[in-house]
């Protein structure tokens, strides 16, 4: 039942506070419905696609999406993020080294990675908290093509081996480095990043097998809840949950490098 409401809070922390909840898909997935950690990021490519997607959509109904901006941004990314799941990934032996005693594995090394990720997550959802709209002013629409390009070719990279849709760096960088308004920023980012996670998807086909119907229910709940976190969202201020979801983040990553690397050795 934990393991449900969980997949439901993914949509849930969507629809609240505009992104976040991708973050915590994997960790869903491996240490509550027990999912191998290289199968869940698969899954979580499907999930955070298809969740994305539908906020995305709402986001593109308000006048909140910029095509050519996700389009312009999103080619290195989407790219990145399909040939990483398509020959990268698959090319990751299961016993990677030794150190000591302590085995390293694909998939424990998948888990510190993310674990990783979701302290960097943390910290950009501490630091900003519910001061989003104050701090991050926009850019010059003067784009640096190489620099938006590195930074698609990094974000793809991160969502291909870890399956995140990494909104927290997605947005800054399309106000900072594109020049959109927060609340533009934050539609865009929806469709950048649905179209990385379910090209990505894509890529993993024919090298996982792919249990459909349990896919499906969950991705079923995780949309569900952004329909529940924007009705939330008309009653309680998102922003303001910012802070205290990237403490919360912080507290299982922290929990995540523990176990790997302290309570599996």
């Amino acid at each position: 039942m934990i393991a449900y409401f969980a997949a439901a809070f993914i949509g849930i922390s969507l629809g609240l506070i505009g992104g976040g909840g991708s973050i915590i898909t994997v960790p869903v997935l491996v240490y509550l419905f027990g999912i191998n950690p290289l199968l869940a990021t698969s899954y979580s490519l499907f999930i955070v696609g298809s969740t994305s997607l539908v906020g995305a959509i709402n986001s593109y109904r308000q006048n909140l999406v910029n095509i050519k901006a996700a389009l312009l941004f999103g080619f290195s990314s989407i790219t990145t993020v399909f040939l990483t799941r398509r020959f990268l990934i698959p090319a990751i032996p299961k016993h990677i080294g030794q150190v000591g005693s302590f085995e390293i594995t694909a998939n424990r090394l998948t888990m510190i990675l993310f674990a990783i990720l979701m302290v960097l997550a943390a910290s950009a959802m501490i630091r900003t908290g519910n001061a989003n709209d104050r701090e991050l002013t926009a850019g010059s629409r003067s784009l640096n093509l190489p620099k938006l390009f590195g930074y698609g070719i990094a974000i793809g990279l991160a969502t291909g081996i870890l399956g995140a849709g990494g909104g927290f760096l997605l947005i800054p960088a399309l106000v900072l480095l594109v020049g959109l308004h927060i609340k533009e920023a934050v539609g865009t980012s929806l469709l950048i990043i649905a179209l990385n996670s379910l090209i990505g998807f894509t890529g993993d086909l024919g090298h996982f097998t792919i249990n459909w119907f349990f896919l499906l229910k969950i991705t079923a709940i995780a949309v569900a809840g952004i329909f529940f976190g924007g009705m939330l969202n008309k009653k309680i201020d998102g922003s303001k949950l910012k802070k205290g979801f990237g403490w919360f983040v912080l507290a299982m990553g922290s929990y995540i490098v523990i176990k790997e690397l302290v309570l599996s050795s």
